[in-house]
C-alpha cells in the first residue's frame, strides 16, 4: 500500500480544501516559522487515529477545527482523506475490491468524529488496525514531530521497545492480545457467576421438593377449614336476617314521633315569622329618623368650622400686611447701601490702574539682571562639572586596575589549589580503575548464561507443544461427556416429570388405573374397554369400588380368532370377569362379530374402538387420558432401562475425558516446570548482562573520567600562565595612572566661585518675583473690584424691582381682608335656625325607637317558643336516625355477611348448608365451637409457613435450567481454554518475530551509523526483563574518537544522527508507506546535513518509503526532488504551492 494524497478542508489553518500530493523520493516542505507546515503531519496522525488532543497542541479535539481570523468566520467543521494506492491489493481482505482506498476523519464541533473507509462508517480501532497492519500509524516512529529526536533520547528503554515493535510489525499483535485477555477475563467472570447460579440452582431445586409435600397437606387442611366456615358462615347469616327483622320495627316506631314533632315545630315558626314581619318597617322609620337628626348635627358642626376658618383667615391677612410693610423698608435700605459701595469700587479701580505701569518697569529691569547673574553660574558650574568629572574619572580607572590585580591574585590561589585537587583525583581515579569488575570475565559469564537459556526456551518450546496437544485431545473428549451427560439429564428429566405425574390425585383411595400393567401398544384397548371404572378403586371401603368375586365357571366363548384382552394385562383378580369378557380385534372385523357378542361382552382393537353386545358403537378418537396415563406407567418403565444404558456411557465418556483432563494436566505442570527453568535462566542471563554492562559502564566511566582529568589539568596549567600575565600587565599600568587628588586645589577654587554666583543669582531671582508678585496682585484685585462693583449694581436694581412686587401684594390682601371680617355675623344668624330643628327631629327619633323595643320584645317571646318546638322535633329526629343507622348497620352486617360468603365459599347464603355436607333442619354446633375448630384447623395450616403451591411446576423448571446452565459451563470451559491457548500462540509469534526484527535493526543500525558518522560503533541491547515483549531497548554509541556511551552522554548533534540512524534502521527492517520528518536537521551543522541527506537519498533507492521533510535548512532544500511551499499571505491562512526540482533539472538536462 501507498499513500498517494492527502486532502484536509478546515483543518487548523488550512481552511479551504488543500491536497497534498505524496510522490516518490524526497519532497520537501518549506514556509517561514508559524504558516503551518507542522499542521500538515498533524493532520495526518489525525486522520490514522490520534485521540490526544494535547499532542494536536490543543486542549480539546474541536480545537482542530479552523477557529476564524478577523477577516473569516470560523468553520463548523474539519474533515482529512488520505487515499492509499491499493493496486497491488495489499490491504486487508475486506478492502481489496477497489484500487484506491479513502480513509476519512471528519469532526463536527461538539458533535465528535466519524471515520469511514471507502465512504462506509467504521470504529476509530478499525482505523488504527488498519495502519498498524500497514507499518504506520498515528504513534508510528516514522512520523517524526518536532522535538521528538529529543523524546527518543530521553525516552525510558521500555519506552523505546515501541520503536522496536514497529520494526517487527506487531503494534496489532499487543491490540489483538489484549482483546483476548479482555474476553478471556470476561469469560472467567461468566464462569465464575455460572458457578454461583448452579449452586443456587440446586439448593432452590431442593427446597422446591420439600415445599411440594407441604403444599398436598396444606390443600387437605384448606379442605376441611372451607366446610367449617361454611357452618359459621350460616349462623352468622341467619343471626343477622333477624336482626334485621327486629330493627325495621323499632324504626317505624320513630319515624311516627317524627311526625307529630315536625306538625308542632310548624306552628311555632308561623308564629315567629308573623313576629319578625312588622320589624323591617319599624327600623326603617326609626333609622330615617335617627338620619335625620345626624344630618341637622353635622350642619351646625360646619357652620362653626366656616367661622372658625374666617376669623383665622383674617388673622392671617393682618399679620401678611405687617410682614410686607416691614420687606419693603428693608429693600429700601440694601438700595441706599448698594449706591454707597458702587461709589468706593469705582475710586479703587481707577488707583490701581494707574500704578500698573510703574509696576512693569520694575519687573523688566529685575529679569535682565536675573538673566545676566545666571549666564555667570552655569560658566562657573560648567567648569566645576569637568574638573569633577575628571577626578571621577581617575578614581574609577585606579579602582577598577586595583580589583582587577586582586581578581587575578584570587584566580592564582585558585588555579593552584584546583591544580593541586586534580593530582590528588587522578591518583583516586587510577586506584578505582584497578577496583573496578573485569568486563572480560564478565562477558563469559553472560556468554555462558545465554547459552542456558536457549536450552531452556527449546525445552519449554517442546512442553508447550505436548500440552497444546493434551488440551486438544481433552477438549475433543469433553464434547461425548457433555452430551451423554445431556441425554442422561434429559432422561431423567422425563422419568421425573413422569412419575410427578402418575403420583398426583392419589387422593385416599388409588385408583384401579395405578395396579394395571398392559402390554405396550395395548393402552387405548384398556381405556377404551373399562372407561371411568378404570378410577374406581380397589378398597372396598370405598363408596364406589372393585370388588373381587369369584371366577364364572363356563364364561361364552368368542368367535374363532378373537382372543381376550386379559392375554396383554396382569390385573387384579376383581378384573378377572370383566376382561374374561373382553376381546381384542382388527379395527376391520369388528363390525363383522359385533352381532355374535354374548350378553356382557364388548371386543375392542388397539387404536380404542369399542363394540358391545347390546349394538354400542364408540369410534377411535384421540387418546382419553386413562390411556395416556397407562403409555406413561409403561414409558417409566423404559425409561429406567434408557437410564442405565445412558449411565453406562456417561461413565465410560467420563473415563476417558478424566484421562484426557490428567494428561493436560501432567503436561501443563510440566510446561510450568519448563517456565519456570526459563524464567530462572533468563534471570540468570540478565544478572550477567547487567553485570557485564556494569563492568563497561564502569569502564567507559573510569576511562573518560581519566581523560578528563588530564584535560582539566591541561586547562588549568594554560588558565594559570593567562593569569600572571592578566595581573602584571595590571600591575603596570596601575603605577602610570594619577590619582585624583592632583585635582583637588582647582575643584576648591571653583566651587568658592560657584557659591557666591549662587547667591547672587537667587537674589535676582528674588527681585523678579516679587515684581511679578505685585503684578499679580494688583491685576487680581482689579479684576475682582470689577466684579463686586457688576454685583452690587445687581442688588440696587433687584432692590427696586422688589419693593414695587410688595406693594402690589399689600394692596390685594387689604382687600381680601374686608371680604372675610363680614363672614361670622351671617354664620350666627344661621345658627339660631338649624338648633331649633334639631330639638325637633331629636324628639320624633325618640318616639321610633319606642315603638321599635316593643315589636322586637313580641318577636323574641316567639323566638323562645320556635326554639322550644326545634329542640323536640331535633330530638325526634334524631331517635329516627339512630334506628336508621341501626337498620342500616343491621342489612350492612347481613350484606357483608353476604359478601363475603360469596368471596370466601364462592357460593350463595342458601348454599351453604349444601357445601357443609348438612341439610336443612339438622342439628348445627354452636357458633363459638365451629370458631374454635376453623381457629385450629388455620393454626395448623399456618404452621406450615409459606407454601409454593406452584411447587412442581418449579421444580421442573429449574430442572431444565439447571441442565442448560450446565451445558453453557462445559461451553465456556472449552472457550477458556481456547483462549488461553489464543494468547500463548500471540506471545510466543511476538516474541520470535521481535527477536528476529531485533536482530535486523541492531544489524541496520550499526551499519547506519558508520555510514553517518564517517566511522565509530554502536549497538542495540535489550535490557530490564528476560522477556523481549516487557524488555526495554537500551542505545550504546560509539563516535568515531570517542569512549562507548550511552545516549544521553552524547551531544546534541550526536544525539540526531543516533537517532536518525534507529529510525532508518527501522524502515529498512519494516518499510513504512510514508515517512514525515518535521525539522529533524535543525540541530546539524553542514558537514552532518550533506551525510543526512545522503543518507535519504539511500534510503529512496532502497526502500519505496515517500519522504516528506520539514525544514528551513537551504542545502536540504537544494537536495530535494520537489519543494512543496507553505505561504500565509492571509493572516491565519495557510495555502500550498509546490516546485518539482528534479524535474527542473530534466528539463535543463534536456535544454
Amino acid at each position: 500500500m501507498k499513500i498517494t494524497r492527502i486532502r484536509m478542508s478546515g483543518f487548523k489553518s488550512f481552511v479551504e480544501p488543500t491536497e497534498v500530493h505524496v510522490e516518490p523520493g524526497l519532497t520537501g516542505i518549506v514556509g517561514p516559522n508559524g504558516c503551518g507546515k507542522s499542521n500538515l503531519l498533524e493532520a495526518l496522525r489525525w486522520a490514522m487515529g490520534e485521540n490526544s488532543a494535547k499532542s494536536m497542541r490543543g486542549s480539546g479535539m474541536d480545537d482542530v477545527i479552523f477557529a476564524g481570523t478577523s477577516a473569516r468566520s470560523a468553520r463548523s467543521m474539519a474533515e482529512v482523506t488520505i487515499f492509499v494506492d491499493n493496486r497491488h491489493r495489499a490491504a486487508p481482505s475486506s478492502y481489496n475490491d477497489a484500487d484506491t482506498i479513502e480513509i476519512s476523519r471528519r469532526i463536527e464541533r461538539d458533535a465528535g468524529s466519524v471515520y469511514r473507509i471507502n465512504g462506509r462508517e467504521v470504529r476509530q480501532r478499525d482505523v488504527q488496525l488498519f495502519f498498524a497492519d500497514a507499518s504506520t500509524g498515528a504513534h508510528s516512529p516514522a512520523l517524526v514531530r518536532q522535538g521528538q529526536i529529543g523524546q527518543i533520547i530521553a525516552a525510558k528503554p521500555l519506552q523505546r521497545r515501541a520503536i522496536l515493535e514497529e520494526a517487527a510489525g506487531i503494534s496489532g499483535l499487543h491490540t489483538r492480545r489484549h482483546e483476548a485477555e479482555l474476553r478471556l477475563k470476561a469469560a472467567e467472570t461468566n464462569l465464575n457467576r455460572l458457578n454461583d447460579v448452579i449452586g443456587e440452582l440446586e439448593s432452590q431445586l431442593q427446597a422446591l421438593k420439600r415445599q411440594a409435600r407441604q403444599a398436598t397437606r396444606y390443600r387437605n387442611l384448606s379442605g376441611l377449614i372451607r366446610q367449617a366456615e361454611a357452618v359459621a358462615f350460616h349462623q352468622r347469616w341467619t343471626g343477622a336476617a333477624a336482626a334485621v327483622a327486629e330493627t325495621e320495627t323499632a324504626a317505624a316506631e320513630a319515624e311516627r314521633a317524627t311526625a307529630d314533632a315536625t306538625e308542632a315545630a310548624a306552628a311555632a315558626v308561623t308564629r315567629q315569622t308573623e313576629a319578625h314581619a312588622i320589624l323591617p318597617g319599624l327600623r326603617e322609620i326609626e333609622a330615617e329618623r335617627a338620619a335625620a337628626f345626624q344630618r341637622l348635627r353635622i350642619e351646625r358642626d360646619q357652620l362653626d368650622a366656616e367661622e372658625r376658618r374666617a376669623r383665622d383667615a383674617a388673622a392671617r391677612l393682618e399679620r401678611q400686611i405687617g410682614e410686607i410693610a416691614a420687606d419693603s423698608a428693608r429693600e429700601a435700605e440694601r438700595g441706599t447701601d448698594a449706591a454707597r459701595v458702587i461709589e468706593g469700587l469705582a475710586a479703587e479701580i481707577e488707583a490701581i490702574e494707574a500704578a500698573s505701569g510703574e509696576r512693569a518697569e520694575t519687573l523688566n529691569r529685575a529679569t535682565i539682571a536675573a538673566t545676566d547673574s545666571q549666564q555667570a553660574l552655569s560658566e562657573l558650574e560648567g567648569n566645576l562639572d569637568q574638573a569633577r568629572s575628571e577626578s571621577a574619572r581617575l578614581a574609577a580607572r585606579r579602582q577598577g586596575l586595583e580589583r582587577t590585580q586582586e581578581d587575578a591574585q584570587r584566580r592564582l590561589r585558585r588555579l593552584a589549589d584546583l591544580l593541586s585537587a586534580n593530582a590528588a583525583e587522578r591518583v583516586r581515579a587510577e586506584e578505582e580503575a584497578a577496583k573496578a569488575p573485569d568486563a572480560a570475565r564478565a562477558a563469559e559469564t553472560a556468554a555462558a548464561a545465554r547459552a542456558e537459556v536457549e536450552a531452556a526456551r527449546s525445552a519449554l518450546q517442546s512442553s508447550e507443544a505436548a500440552r497444546a496437544e493434551s488440551q486438544t485431545v481433552a477438549e475433543a473428549a469433553r464434547e461425548p461427556l457433555a452430551a451423554a451427560d445431556r441425554e442422561t439429564g434429559r432422561l431423567r428429566a422425563e422419568e421425573k416429570a413422569i412419575a410427578t405425574l402418575l403420583g398426583a390425585g392419589g387422593g385416599l383411595w388409588p385408583k384401579l388405573i395405578d395396579s394395571l400393567r398392559v402390554t405396550r401398544g395395548y393402552e387405548a384397548a384398556v381405556a377404551a374397554a373399562l372407561g371411568d371404572d378404570l378410577d374406581a378403586p380397589l378398597d372396598e371401603a370405598a363408596p364406589i369400588h372393585w370388588r373381587a368375586l369369584p371366577a364364572i365357571a363356563e364364561p361364552a366363548p368368542f368367535a374363532d380368532g378373537v382372543e381376550t384382552l386379559a392375554r396383554y394385562v396382569e390385573a387384579p383378580a376383581a378384573l378377572a370377569r370383566r376382561f374374561a369378557a373382553i376381546g381384542i380385534v382388527d379395527g376391520a372385523a369388528g363390525d363383522a362379530l359385533q352381532a355374535d357378542l354374548r350378553p356382557g361382552q364388548r371386543l375392542v382393537s388397539r387404536d380404542g374402538a369399542l363394540w358391545r353386545w347390546d349394538g354400542f358403537r364408540a369410534a377411535a378418537e384421540a387418546e382419553t387420558p386413562a390411556a395416556i396415563r397407562l403409555a406413561q406407567r409403561n414409558r417409566l418403565e423404559a425409561l429406567a432401562q434408557e437410564i442405565a444404558e445412558a449411565d453406562a456411557k456417561a461413565a465410560e465418556a467420563r473415563g476417558v475425558f478424566h484421562a484426557a483432563r490428567e494428561r493436560a494436566e501432567s503436561t501443563a505442570e510440566a510446561e510450568r516446570a519448563a517456565r519456570n527453568a526459563l524464567r530462572l535462566s533468563e534471570q540468570a542471563l540478565s544478572q550477567a548482562e547487567r553485570a557485564l554492562a556494569e563492568a563497561e559502564r564502569e569502564a567507559i566511566r573510569h576511562s573518560g573520567r581519566a581523560n578528563a582529568l588530564r584535560e582539566t589539568a591541561e586547562r588549568l596549567g594554560g588558565e594559570h600562565v593567562e593569569a600572571e600575565r592578566v595581573l602584571g600587565e595590571t600591575l603596570a599600568e596601575l603605577e602610570a595612572t594619577p590619582g585624583p587628588e592632583t585635582l583637588a586645589p582647582r575643584i576648591g577654587e571653583l566651587q568658592d566661585a560657584v557659591l557666591t554666583a549662587r547667591g547672587q543669582a537667587a537674589e535676582a531671582r528674588a527681585a523678579v518675583d516679587s515684581a511679578r508678585r505685585d503684578i499679580a496682585v494688583s491685576e487680581s484685585r482689579l479684576a475682582a473690584a470689577r466684579r463686586e462693583r457688576a454685583d452690587w449694581t445687581r442688588r440696587a436694581e433687584s432692590a427696586a424691582a422688589q419693593i414695587a412686587a410688595l406693594e402690589t401684594r399689600r394692596t390685594s390682601n387689604a382687600e381680601e381682608l374686608s371680604t372675610v371680617a363680614a363672614i361670622p355675623a351671617e354664620i350666627e344668624t344661621k345658627r339660631g335656625a338649624l338648633l331649633e330643628a334639631i330639638r325637633e327631629a331629636e324628639e320624633a327619633r325618640a318616639q321610633a325607637a319606642e315603638a321599635l323595643a316593643a315589636a322586637e320584645a313580641s318577636a323574641a317571646e316567639a323566638d323562645r317558643a320556635a326554639r322550644a318546638t326545634g329542640v323536640a322535633l331535633a330530638d325526634a329526629r334524631e331517635a329516627r336516625a339512630h334506628r336508621a343507622a341501626a337498620l342500616e348497620n343491621a342489612r350492612a352486617r347481613l350484606a357483608e355477611t353476604a359478601a363475603r360468603i360469596r368471596e370466601t365459599l364462592e357460593c350463595e347464603p342458601s348454599e351453604l348448608l349444601e357445601k357443609a355436607g348438612h341439610e336443612p333442619g339438622d342439628d348445627l354446633p354452636a357458633l363459638d365451637q365451629i370458631d374454635a375448630k376453623v381457629d385450629r384447623l388455620k393454626r395448623e395450616r399456618e404452621s406450615l409457613g409459606g407454601v409454593n403451591l406452584r411447587a412442581d411446576e418449579e421444580a421442573q423448571e429449574y430442572e431444565t435450567r439447571l441442565t442448560s446452565m450446565q451445558a453453557e459451563k462445559a461451553d465456556l470451559e472449552s472457550a477458556i481454554a481456547k483462549l488461553r491457548g489464543a494468547i500463548g500462540s500471540l506471545n510466543r509469534e511476538g516474541r520470535e518475530r521481535l527477536l528476529a526484527a531485533f536482530d535486523t535493526v541492531n544489524g541496520h543500525f550499526k551499519r547506519l551509523f558508520t555510514t553517518l558518522f564517517g566511522g565509530g560503533e554502536a549497538e542495540l541491547t535489550l535490557t530490564e526483563s528476560e522477556d523481549p515483549l516487557e524488555a526495554g531497548l537500551e542505545i550504546l554509541a560509539r563516535p568515531p574518537g570517542k569512549k562507548p556511551a550511552t545516549l544521553s552522554l552524547l551531544s546534541g548533534g550526536e544525539q540526531t544522527l543516533t537517532a536518525l540512524s534507529l529510525i532508518f534502521a527501522i524502515f529498512l527492517s519494516n518499510p513504512s508507506p510514508i515517512c514525515v520528518l518535521d525539522e529533524v536537521d535543525a540541530p546539524l551543522d553542514d558537514a552532518n546535513i550533506e551525510r543526512f541527506c545522503n543518507l535519504m537519498d539511500e534510503m529512496t533507492k532502497l526502500t519505496e518509503t515517500r519522504f516528506l521533510i520539514i525544514t528551513h535548512h537551504a542545502f536540504t532544500m537544494a537536495r530535494m526532488d520537489r519543494l512543496m511551499g507553505v505561504t500565509m499571505q492571509e493572516r491565519g491562512v495557510s495555502q500550498l504551492v509546490s516546485v518539482d526540482l528534479a524535474g527542473a533539472e530534466r528539463v535543463l538536462a534536456a535544454e
